[in-house]
Order: C-alpha cells, then sequence, then structure tokens
C-alpha cells in the first residue's frame, strides 16, 4: 500500500522540513499541498510537481493523511476537520493553541492515526540515549536547556514563551521519556528572560529544565543530562538531530497509517505535553503578577 500524504502549509518549516521528507518516503506519495496563501502553496507545490488545492477539504478527498505545517491556532481547526473525514494527520508541536483546543483536537483524532512532530525522539542517537544510556545511569533525576534563536519580530513575552511551546515541548518530552512521565510543573523566571522548569516525575524523580531566546540569527544549543547512581548519561541534541530524523519520522508515520497502528507519539500524547507546557505558562505569569 501506498500512503498518499497532502501538505497543509507552505511555510519555512513546509519547504525546509516537510516537503522533501514526504517526497523521498519510502511507502508515501506526495498527495499535494495547501495553504492559506495561494501563491506559496502554487510555489512549493510546482518544485514537487503535485497538485496545489485551493480549499483544503478539496485536498483531503485526494489524500490518506495530512502532514500540517502551520500555526497551532490553524491546526487545532482544520486538523480536526481531517480526523473526522478518517484522515490520518500529522501534528506540529504543540498541536494547539491552547489547553481546550488540544483538548477538541485529541477528541476528533481518537478513531484515527495521528503522530507528532516531535522530532528528536525519531533521532537514533537519541533513540540509542533512551535504550541504552539512560538505563545504564539507574536514573534519579536530571536535566536540560534549551537555548534558541527568537522569531523575528516577536515581542520579549511571545519570544520567550514561543521557546517553552516549540523546542520546551521536545525538551519536556525527553525528560519525560527519560525519568517517566511527568506529574507536576513549577515554573521560574521572567517570560522576557531566562526562566526554567522543576518538573515531578510520576515515579519519584526530577528534573530542571531551562530556556532563553537569543537574538536571531544566534547559535542554538540543547542538551539533556540524566543521573543516577551509575553514572551520568548526556546529549547534545541539536548535533543529534538531522534529517534522518525526519525521515525516520515520515516512514514511521506512513507505516503506523498502513498498519492503522497508533505510534506511541500520537495526539494523546501531544495532549499530555500541551497539559505541562500550559501549567508552566500560568505559573510563569502568576509569578510575574
Amino acid at each position: 500500500m501506498t500512503v498518499t500524504i497532502g501538505l497543509a502549509g507552505a511555510g519555512r518549516r513546509a519547504v525546509e522540513v516537510h516537503a522533501p521528507a514526504i517526497a523521498s518516503c519510502p511507502g508515501a506519495r506526495f498527495g499535494g499541498v495547501w495553504a492559506r496563501s495561494p501563491m506559496t502553496a502554487r510555489a512549493l507545490a510546482d518544485k514537487y510537481g503535485v497538485p496545489v488545492f485551493e480549499h483544503f477539504d478539496e485536498m483531503l478527498g485526494h489524500c490518506d493523511a495530512v502532514a500540517f505545517a502551520v500555526p497551532p491556532a490553524v491546526q487545532e481547526d482544520i486538523a480536526a476537520v481531517a480526523a473526522r473525514r478518517g484522515r490520518a494527520v500529522l501534528l506540529e508541536r504543540p498541536i494547539a493553541s491552547d489547553l481546550a483546543g488540544a483538548e477538541d483536537l485529541a477528541v476528533a483524532a481518537a478513531r484515527t492515526i495521528s503522530q507528532v512532530a516531535l522530532t528528536w525522539r525519531y533521532a537514533p542517537a537519541i533513540r540509542d540515549f533512551l535504550t541504552t544510556e539512560v538505563p545504564r545511569t539507574f536514573p534519579k533525576g536530571g536535566g536540560g536547556r534549551v537555548i534558541s534563536p527568537a522569531p523575528a519580530g516577536a515581542s520579549p513575552g511571545v519570544r520567550e514563551l514561543s521557546v517553552l511551546r516549540s523546542l520546551g515541548s521536545d525538551l519536556v518530552d525527553l525528560l519525560d521519556a527519560a525519568l517517566g512521565k511527568v506529574a507536576g510543573v513549577r515554573a521560574h523566571g521572567e517570560p522576557d528572560g531566562w526562566f526554567g522548569l522543576m518538573l515531578e516525575h510520576q515515579i519519584g524523580r526530577y528534573s530542571e529544565a531551562s530556556m532563553y531566546a537569543l537574538p536571531e540569527g544566534a547559535a542554538r544549543r540543547a542538551e539533556v543530562e540524566i543521573f543516577g547512581p551509575g553514572g551520568a548519561a548526556a546529549i547534545d541534541c541539536v548535533a543529534a538531530v538531522g534529517p534522518d530524523a525526519i525521515d525516520t519520522m515520515y516512514r514511521e508515520f506512513a507505516a503506523a497509517v498502513e498498519r492503522g497502528a497508533p505510534p506511541e507519539l500520537d495526539v494523546r500524547h501531544g495532549l499530555r505535553l500541551q497539559q505541562v507546557i500550559e501549567a508552566a505558562e500560568t505559573d510563569l505569569i502568576v509569578g510575574e503578577s
């Protein structure tokens, strides 16, 4: 079976990440592009020789699955439409603009295949870190940091929280995978400066996550370290994650659609991460008031 995947969005992430991975994915066919900007959609579709669709509903009639590269507020609405039409969905993180939207999307996608584009988790080095290096430590706790360029033109508060919502999702997810499900979160610092999260994991482990947004164009850093009686395990997430992680993500998505078997990193996992992120945001805002 060949899975036909449509792409919603034609911005930078669609162009640089999703489109080339769909086009090169074994077992998948690039079914076409829809975007709110017809000109950018046309340019991207022409590059790969695939159809461009004027209406999102029209694209749904020509594909088995949809990959999303649109803002969270757009994704939560149109991904729900796709899921209700029985289409599999590959979702960007965070999966929605707020917790209510994430909950609605999780309900809509409950009966279809869903997967979240937590790209770190598809990298071979990070998978080896989780399955081989972390267990050797007999983990008790750990921490990580993300220092990332800010989106161009963003205000200070939006700039910092955008790091929490985007790469923060990957950082929390990796600590969650290494130490157990996050059961509680406290935030400290300032939304327009350095801030951190204190994470309590379900099985009595603890971790700290720190984040900061640098000016656009600055070098990005992302690292995680886990500690226990057996020693320490560390990984540079920027160095670990390359094009192979995206390719793996799409191969596994296509395979999940073909088998009809939901992957581990599905919409329910995305909802749980959104709960953690929004609890942290609330703590930061309350702390500033």
